[in-house]
């Protein structure tokens, strides 16, 4: 099984553009089942033709007898069902065991966001210094904030997708899929300002737009500090991240109107589904409005 497991990887990366995080959890998923399944057969041998649908349900047992989170337990299936389904595909196998089997429930938490006032009260604040760190950290945040970019997506970002005179991005998302997001004046300004910063300070080029004050690139951990550093000392969240910058994008897009398939495009998400989680927050706060209704609270 191993050198179909290989074979598939190869598949996630070359024809499905999946990214080197995915690709690493597929095959340590997989691998995972393939010692399972050495040690519940008789000699010891994982080969396909040994695996249906009862011994994944008692894998999938397993996991959960193990405190695995559903979450967790879930993408392992996934995982399995995605290999099998090529494995046909390939001619390897006549079906796809995995698909009988159904994955445990989990309860999906609502987005975590910052509100609106809090957010502009930060980013507008004296918080950010003045020299070249600071410019980029500001400008870090604004375009989280503005453009609902995943952390690696703002990471990879280069030069020449940025387009100031339109004053819009491309964005590479997940699977190599492109998208374009527009920002505004205000952003625009800020982008001007980071780059002569950026000139005045660097003597090297990059072709990546945000960079480090020795002029290489940053990476999806620099995101995050700088995230995790201006939040935390503002006192807004104890826990934070970069995508709850994007969960805020999202949110306040459709508190203020915006049409749900239109937030879907501009977030990369490839289902609606993904996207209709925001609805729920927005109720929260269309309900926190219809309590000021004189018979809301009889």
């Amino acid at each position: 099984m191993e050198a179909s497991i290989a074979s598939f990887i190869d598949y996630l990366r070359y024809e499905r553009g999946a990214s080197v995080a995915t690709r690493v959890a597929y095959k340590n998923d997989l691998l995972q089942f393939v010692a399972y399944v050495r040690e519940h057969t008789e000699n010891g041998k994982a080969s396909l033709g040994l695996v249906d649908s009862d011994l994944i349900r008692l894998w999938i047992t397993s996991l959960m007898d193990g405190c695995m989170s559903p979450t967790s337990v879930n993408r392992k299936l996934s995982a399995l069902k995605s290999y099998f389904k090529y494995l046909m595909k390939q001619g390897l196998v006549l079906n796809n065991p995995a698909s009988l089997v159904i994955g445990p429930k989990f309860f999906r938490p609502l987005p975590q966001i910052i509100k609106e006032d809090e957010l502009t009260e930060l980013l507008d604040g004296s918080c950010f210094k003045a020299d070249f760190i600071g410019t980029r950290d500001r400008l870090m945040m604004e375009f989280l904030y503005e453009t609902g970019l995943r952390r690696q997506e703002l990471a990879f970002l280069k030069c020449s997708d940025i387009d100031l005179m339109a004053m819009v991005v491309r964005v590479c998302g997940k699977r190599n899929k492109e998208r374009i997001v527009p920002f505004s004046e205000q952003l625009k300004v800020q982008i001007i300002s980071y780059l002569q910063k950026r000139r005045s300070v660097l003597q090297c080029d990059n072709i990546y737009f945000f960079v480090c004050k020795n002029g290489r690139s940053v990476t999806g951990t620099t995101v995050y500090n700088v995230v995790k550093k201006y939040i935390s000392n503002r006192g807004l969240r104890t826990k934070c991240a970069p995508h709850m910058l994007r969960h805020s994008f999202a949110t306040s897009l459709l508190n203020n109107g915006a049409e749900l398939n239109a937030v879907k495009e501009l977030l990369g998400h490839s289902s609606l589904a993904s996207t209709s989680i925001y609805t729920h927050i927005t109720f929260d706060k269309l309900r926190e409005m219809y309590c000021a209704h004189p018979r809301a609270n009889r």
